[in-house]
């Protein structure tokens, strides 16, 4: 599942933000249910766990889109820069 996020488009910041952003929305709406409902401040905290929830799911989520994005990055890096021609003429001084 973690391969398929990241193939499409989706990345560990995306998901960071996520997880920030429910936190504050978890604070905004038991702050919206316990003024607006007459169900009381139970309903509210109901409210405002149930969406506060979300974060560590989300967070969770970004550090294996980290690890993924990681994971790719180090592929693509050895393939290019452990060729010995190449390290040895960008290492080499010129004229040597």
């Amino acid at each position: 599942m973690i391969k398929k996020l990241h193939q499409m488009g989706i990345r560990s910041s995306h998901m960071y933000m996520a997880s920030v952003a429910s936190i504050g929305l978890s604070f905004a709406s038991w702050v919206m249910s316990k003024q607006a409902e007459q169900a009381g401040i139970d309903r509210a905290d109901r409210w405002g766990i149930f969406i506060g929830e979300w974060a560590p799911t989300f967070m969770a989520m970004g550090i294996a889109l980290r690890m993924e994005e990681t994971h790719r990055d180090l592929e693509e890096g050895e393939m290019g820069m452990f060729d010995e021609s190449q390290t040895r003429r960008a290492t080499t001084p010129a004229g040597i």
